[in-house]
């Protein structure tokens, strides 16, 4: 019996112990993408791209995709135009 978990990070495969969560396997993905998520610079996503908990443990099959982490304090583009005058 194989005691790794196979998960996916950005279409790679990687092996991770059972236990382990969201982060540890972007760590074993690429160190630096883990300090970023971990800096709050890129988020987790599951693969229908809804954010992940980065700390949940994992189950074999996950798939995860590593995205930029958007600034949402600016307003969008339609709420500008609202408040200029005619």
């Amino acid at each position: 019996m194989n005691s790794q978990l196979r998960v996916f990070v950005n279409g790679r495969g990687l092996d991770v112990s059972p236990g382990a969560t969201a982060l540890d396997a972007v760590r074993a993905f690429d160190p630096m993408a883990a300090d970023a998520v971990s800096r709050g610079e890129r988020i987790i996503t599951d693969s229908r791209g809804l954010p992940t908990d980065a700390t949940a443990p994992l189950q074999a099959g996950a798939i995860f995709r590593l995205v930029p982490k958007r600034d949402r304090s600016s307003a969008a583009p339609d709420e500008q135009s609202e408040t200029e005058t005619p």
